[in-house]
């Protein structure tokens, strides 16, 4: 026979089990959100990500608490894009965020119309035909792009303040859509301006070698190189061989410069991630990726690597050094 004891214990427990079996069926679920990059898991690429997470955190989304991340990279073959999309769709992710350019991006797109898709960078959306429009973009993508065609103007007059008597440039590019639709807008700069201007097309960074052989033989006296997913792992070697082959660059990442390129006007991308996060926390809250305008950029900053210029024996003007935001001397 219980005595009171026991059935004021038995009462403590189960009003505790109880409360504990409620709160369980109260709390939130886990949300899983994908990460699908074109790129490679490197050090800085890993810092961008890591900003993404901070901002993430800011704004209450706590990994192993409510909210799990999967990574999913393809290491820059993009035909592995595809198949990892569709891993991402298949584990029943709640958003998934691109990184990389337009190649992720497409294939998510491809993989699903329904769960959302955020982008952390990528050239013009609306000419791919990622998105109906900036403003509106429809559908289930949204996110960031880094308007890396409406830049080459720009890159293109930086890089003749530098080099006053440039008469020859070369134009170093990864064959995919993206990348093909900022060649014209260089050609048509270089036209103006009456500059020969030699465009090439590789598909892999194993053809560096190659590349930068033909535009030595073709005598370019500088190049540009256009952001590539593929591109980005290998920056330091590329910046080597443009050394070695005596090409002072010019690129649209500031990470290209830290590994010894020459120049670089460009967007902070680890802000894009930052940004990409705020999205699928809106997302997340019930916003349709369909009606938030996809962003540009609105902060460009200018970093001289001046090492690098000294070992090509190329003279910084002190104007365009009082114009850097960062110089590495």
């Amino acid at each position: 026979m219980l005595t009171s004891r026991h059935r004021l214990l038995a009462f403590v427990l189960g009003a505790v089990l109880l409360a504990a079996l409620m709160t369980s069926a109260h709390a939130a679920p886990r949300v899983r959100i994908g990460t699908l990059d074109a790129s490679s898991p490197d050090p800085v690429r890993l810092e961008w990500w890591s900003a993404f997470r901070q901002q993430l955190r800011e704004l209450g989304w706590v990994e192993g608490e409510n909210v799990e991340l999967v990574a999913r990279f393809s290491r820059g073959k993009i035909d592995q894009l595809p198949a990892l999309a569709q891993e991402l769709v298949r584990l029943k992710v709640d958003v998934i965020v691109t990184a990389g350019g337009f190649q992720a991006t497409h294939a998510a797109k491809q993989a699903t119309t329904t769960i959302p898709i955020v982008m952390t960078t990528g050239a013009d959306p609306v000419s791919l035909g990622i998105v109906a429009s900036l403003a509106r973009p429809g559908g289930n993508i949204t996110g960031m792009t880094t308007i890396t065609s409406e830049l080459s103007g720009k890159r293109f007059q930086l890089l003749r303040e530098v080099l006053p008597r440039l008469s020859r440039l070369a134009l170093l590019w990864h064959m995919n859509p993206a990348s093909a639709l900022a060649v014209p807008d260089f050609e048509a700069v270089a036209r103006s301006a009456r500059i020969a201007l030699q465009p090439v097309g590789i598909r892999g960074a194993d053809e560096f070698e190659s590349a930068l052989v033909s535009m030595e033989r073709e005598r370019a006296q500088a190049l540009i190189v256009l952001v590539s997913a593929q591109f980005f792992p290998e920056r330091k070697r590329l910046a080597d061989l443009a050394i070695l082959h005596r090409l002072p660059t010019m690129h649209g990442q500031a990470e290209y410069v830290d590994a010894g390129g020459l120049l670089s006007y460009a967007p902070g991308y680890p802000e894009f991630f930052r940004r990409a996060a705020v999205y699928v926390d809106k997302i997340l809250k019930g916003a349709n990726p369909g009606e938030l305008p996809v962003e540009q950029p609105t902060k460009f900053e200018l970093v001289i690597n001046l090492r690098t210029a000294r070992a090509l024996g190329v003279t910084i003007p002190h104007p365009v050094l009082l114009r850097a935001d960062r110089v590495i001397e």
